[in-house]
C-alpha cells in the first residue's frame, strides 16, 4: 500500500448562527497534483454534501482555484463551498489580504468579500432561468402538496446545480412542505416570513441523487439564484435575510445585498470546526 504525503485540511461550517449551526464544508488546501478521481473517491468518503480542492490558478486575477465535488460528482459552482473555502483559503496566508478575493472555479471568476469573519460572493449569472412550463408547476405542486393558491410562481434558478425555486404563500408553507420526489429537479423553496420578523424569507432546499433525495442545511448557490429572481421581479426588497435550515436542525442565515452597480452579495459566517492533516 503507498501512502501519500500528508495535505493540510480544514472542515468548515459555513452559513451558521454559531459553530456546527451551518453547513458544513470539506477543504484540501494542497490539492495540487491530486487527479479528478482522487478528489472524488475522497469526497464520497467525507460523505459530506460538498468537498472542495484547492489549486493554483490559471486565470490572470483569480487568487486561487477551486474545483467542486459531491459524493457523485463535480459542480461548476456552489455557494457554501465558495464561502467556505475563501475562508479556509484566507486562514493559509503568511500576509495579510485585502477585502477583495477572486475565486476561479469551473464556472468562471467568482469575486468574494471578507470582513471579520463575514464572507460574501457577488453571485454569477443565470445559466437558465424563467417560468417552468405548465407541466412541471403542477408536478412541482403535487410533489410538495400544496393546496390551491399557495404556490405562488415558480421560476428556473439555475447557477450551476440545476435548480428550479418555487415561492409559496408564508414561511409556515415552506416548513410544512414534505421532501418532493427524486424524479423533480434540484429544488428549492422560499416564503415570507411575517412583516417584523427577525428574518425576511425561509428556504429549504432539496437535492435529488441515487433515487433518493437530500434536504440541504444551508444553500448559497440556491439563495444566489432565488435572489436574482425575487429582487428582479420586485417580490423581495434590495437588502434582506433568509433563514434555511430549521427543519433539518440546523440555523442557518443568508444575508443578501443588491449594491449601487445591481450585482448580488450573498454573504454568511465562515468558522474553522476541525483542522490537520489528509493522506489521499
Amino acid at each position: 500500500m503507498t501512502t501519500s504525503a500528508p495535505r493540510r485540511f480544514a472542515q468548515v461550517d459555513v452559513f451558521g448562527t454559531g459553530p456546527c449551526s451551518g453547513n458544513a464544508l470539506a477543504v484540501v488546501l494542497d490539492a495540487e497534483g491530486l487527479s479528478g478521481e482522487s478528489m472524488q473517491r475522497f469526497a464520497r468518503w467525507t460523505n459530506l454534501s460538498e468537498t472542495t480542492f484547492l489549486l493554483p490558478p490559471t486565470q490572470p486575477g483569480a487568487d486561487y482555484r477551486v474545483r467542486i465535488f459531491t459524493g457523485s460528482g463535480e459542480l461548476p459552482f456552489a455557494g457554501h463551498p465558495t464561502l467556505g473555502s475563501c475562508h479556509a483559503w484566507l486562514a493559509q496566508q503568511p500576509h495579510p489580504v485585502g477585502r477583495r478575493i477572486v475565486q476561479e472555479c469551473t464556472a468562471g471568476l467568482v469575486e468574494l468579500r471578507a470582513d471579520n469573519g463575514q464572507y460574501a460572493f457577488a453571485a454569477p449569472p443565470l445559466t437558465r432561468q424563467g417560468p417552468v412550463d405548465d407541466q412541471l408547476r403542477a408536478e412541482l405542486a403535487s410533489g410538495l402538496a400544496l393546496e390551491p393558491g399557495q404556490l405562488r410562481d415558480a421560476h428556473w434558478v439555475d447557477n450551476g446545480p440545476g435548480w428550479v425555486a418555487v415561492l409559496v404563500d408564508s414561511a409556515d408553507t415552506v416548513l410544512r412542505v414534505p421532501t418532493p420526489p427524486a424524479s423533480l429537479p434540484p429544488l428549492g423553496v422560499v416564503g415570507p416570513h411575517p412583516p417584523g420578523a427577525a428574518h425576511q424569507f425561509e428556504v429549504r432546499g432539496f437535492f435529488p441523487g441515487g433515487g433518493q433525495v437530500a434536504e440541504d442545511p444551508v444553500t448559497g448557490s440556491l439563495n444566489a439564484g432565488i435572489a436574482q429572481w425575487l429582487i428582479g421581479t420586485g417580490a423581495a426588497p434590495e437588502h434582506y435575510v433568509a433563514r434555511q435550515g430549521t427543519v433539518v436542525g440546523a440555523d442557518g442565515r443568508v444575508s443578501v445585498d443588491r449594491d449601487e452597480h445591481g450585482a448580488i452579495w450573498i454573504g454568511g459566517a465562515a468558522v474553522t470546526c476541525i483542522q490537520g492533516e489528509v493522506r489521499l
